[in-house]
């Protein structure tokens, strides 16, 4: 069976602008969380990678279609529709409409902006010709406007779609003669209600449906995913305040009227919109409180004073050390993520609470300075970290290390936590100045992550209730021919599933796997006539070099406890065990690993090991297809122990081996066995 595909796709590639993926990624995670993950990718992406059997929409946003042809035009195309036409989803919003036109038509006779040309999706069948009104200039708000757009409510089974409202427009087109397209599967959802300054037919088709194959099609000429709360109100339009206004009158309209699109492209849209949460302060402790004053003594050489302040400045993030009378102060925070203008709390958009009212305010700005909390003396209480218990975290730490089985003692020693975060392995991974400092074995978890990264274009999705962590590790130099790094990835696989089973007594039957490399999956109980793997977590090991050693920071999710996108741990269990608790089962998983580490770097991935992941593993003897080897049929055997290559001997007439053998990297192939298919990657 096909697994579930999780993923929305928006294009972010050559020829899309910042703000309009911006605005995509804000709007669609907050109307389809946390059924869908929402992700940015490039055209190498699109072009390289295997997207397609996961991906439940994709989305081509404003931009300039210039751009999406010059990167997408041939084999990125022929993708594109090939997963439309086998049963995909595609939105193309502005310059993603004229994109999915058959024709372009922008601005004839403008010798500084004409664009004329056909193009290759042909979603739309005829003409998308704009600028619907007049004004448009490039990077410019100086063409905006609120437009009213007429609802097809007949198109759409919700009867909560509204007849009119109104949406922002800045450039887009008009699809001509929509009507006359009705045989080959087009509807218009939505017409503009004001004259055009272009001939639009007799319709002025502002939003059009089209079926294509067994696949669905949504074009815009106007961005109903612009939320006015995420509009500045200064530019270099005087109209524009007037404009913002009139967009948060119609604003839930807006939010119906694209939720009801959405649903007409297959898509499971949430009841209740899901809220991007604020980022929070990040916490810092340890199992033995006076570590923590030795440990921001060793990062004086990377700590900056500033109006008596004390900073570390990163590559990528900058954080604030607050202070202990500080603490429970969120007026600094709140300065450094509040949005801009206030007038928009004027209009109903309080911000004046930390995690509820701010989350609902507007795109969150990565680059805000991150608050860091050292606990010097005590571990942070509850009140602190309500969504984390610190007590428990370390009290099963110990009791863990303490198993005489167990060679665990310094992994998860330093933890840093926080509620809602951009990505642990992206704030530890993308600042070597703060890594280079941070001590081996130092964990950073978090509830929740709102930009979370996985192998090539993947996202986990990561909402409250996922186990989500990435933890510091310098594995020497010296240890490459014995201990090759490459393993690392396995050790991480085989202790989460070990962890998993030894978690406690009863745990040891728990229906998880791995697959090659680095994906964890179990198997789903809920349907009981078939046997269906599915996927509830992942790993990603990026590493880096510094005085001798491997700087490798192990990122790890792991759905806990969401019944969405996919099944969880605790919905394996049966009703006489008590479910999994976060803070137990990374304790768990942390020693395990640990154990497993400190064996491999004294004797290498050696027969016992080698064993252990063989047990736990999905692909002993499958017989699959290599893509990038013409199509070859291989029956897998294993994964080499030099390098950790996956080998697969070829097979011949009746699949008799014919005595050639492949040996795979995990970086450039993608392992679909659902399929039997191994997939090249970038």
């Amino acid at each position: 069976m096909a697994p579930k595909k999780m993923n929305i796709l928006v294009y972010s590639g050559h020829g899309s602008t910042v703000e309009s993926v911006r605005h995509c990624l804000y709007t669609l995670r907050r109307l389809l969380s946390p059924n869908y993950a929402v992700i940015p990718v490039t055209e190498t992406a699109i072009l390289k990678e295997p997207w397609t059997a996961s991906c439940a929409l994709l989305v081509l946003p404003g931009g300039a279609d210039l751009g999406y042809c010059r990167s997408l035009d041939g084999d990125g195309n022929r993708q594109i529709d090939q997963y439309v036409r086998r049963g995909g989803s595609y939105l193309g919003l502005c310059a993603g409409g004229y994109y999915g036109s058959a024709k372009c038509e922008f601005e004839v006779g403008n010798r500084a902006l004409e664009v004329v040309g056909r193009r290759e999706l042909a979603f739309f069948p005829g003409t998308c010709r704009g600028c619907t009104f007049k004004g448009f200039v490039y990077h410019s708000e100086a063409g905006a406007k609120a437009t009213k757009l007429k609802v097809n409510c007949e198109a759409f089974q919700d009867d909560a779609v509204p007849g009119t409202f109104r949406s922002y427009y800045n450039g887009g087109g008009t699809f001509v003669d929509a009507e006359k397209f009705a045989e080959r599967g087009v509807e218009i959802l939505a017409s503009y209600a004001e004259p055009l300054d272009v001939d639009g037919g007799d319709k002025s088709a502002a939003v059009v449906y089209c079926k294509v194959g067994e696949g669905h099609v949504v074009l815009t000429g106007t961005h109903p995913e612009f939320a006015s709360i995420n509009l500045e109100r200064k530019n270099d339009n005087p109209e524009y305040p007037k404009l913002v206004d009139e967009l948060f009158q119609d604003d839930e309209a807006r939010s119906y009227f694209l939720k009801a699109c959405l649903t007409k492209l297959g898509l499971t849209v949430s009841q209740e919109e899901t809220p991007v949460p604020s980022l929070s302060r990040l916490h810092l402790s340890s199992l033995y409180h006076y570590l923590v004053p030795e440990l921001l003594s060793s990062w004086s050489d990377i700590i900056t004073k500033e109006n008596g302040e004390e900073y570390i400045k990163g590559e990528n993030d900058t954080f604030l050390l607050e202070q202990r009378d500080s603490r429970w102060s969120s007026n600094s925070l709140l300065k450094s993520l509040s949005v801009s203008d206030p007038s928009r709390r004027e209009k109903g958009h309080p911000a004046n609470e930390l995690h509820s009212d701010l989350s609902d305010v507007s795109i969150i700005d990565f680059k805000v300075t991150k608050h860091l909390v050292p606990h010097e003396t005590e571990w942070p209480e509850r009140k602190e970290t309500p969504y984390f218990n610190h007590n428990a975290f370390y009290s099963n730490l110990r009791r863990y290390q303490s198993e005489k089985s167990t060679e665990a003692e310094e992994f998860g020693k330093y933890l840093m936590y926080g509620e809602v975060v951009t990505s642990t392995n992206t704030i530890l991974e993308k600042n070597s100045k703060l890594l280079s400092h941070i001590p081996n074995g130092l964990v950073f978890t978090a509830t929740t992550q709102i930009a979370g990264r996985g192998r090539g274009s993947n996202i986990w999705v990561s909402p409250a209730g996922s186990l989500l962590w990435s933890m510091c590790m310098k594995h020497s130099m010296i240890l490459s021919s014995t201990a090759p790094v490459v393993f690392v990835q396995y050790l991480a696989a085989i202790a989460i599933v070990e962890g998993i089973r030894s978690y406690d007594h009863g745990y040891q039957d728990v229906p998880v796997k791995l697959k090659w490399p680095n994906d964890i999956y179990a198997l789903n109980t809920s349907k009981s006539d078939k046997k269906e793997y599915v996927k509830i977590g992942g790993i990603l090991v990026n590493s880096s070099y510094s005085s001798g050693n491997y700087d490798l920071v192990v990122g790890i999710g792991l759905n806990m406890a969401n019944a969405a996108p996919t099944t969880s741990l605790n919905s394996l269990l049966p009703s006489k065990l008590a479910p999994f608790t976060l803070e137990k089962l990374l304790a768990r998983i942390i020693t395990t690993f640990e154990t497993l580490y400190t064996n491999f770097c004294r004797t290498g991935f050696d027969s016992a090991l080698e064993e252990l992941y063989y047990k736990h593993w999905l692909h002993t003897d499958q017989i699959v297809t290599l893509e990038q080897e013409g199509g070859a049929r291989v029956r897998i055997k294993g994964i080499t122990t030099d390098w950790g290559l996956l080998r697969a001997d070829e097979l011949g007439w009746e699949d008799r081996p014919t005595g050639k053998v492949f040996e795979l990297q995990s970086d450039s192939n993608s392992f679909d066995f659902m399929k039997g298919l191994l997939k090249k990657k970038v």
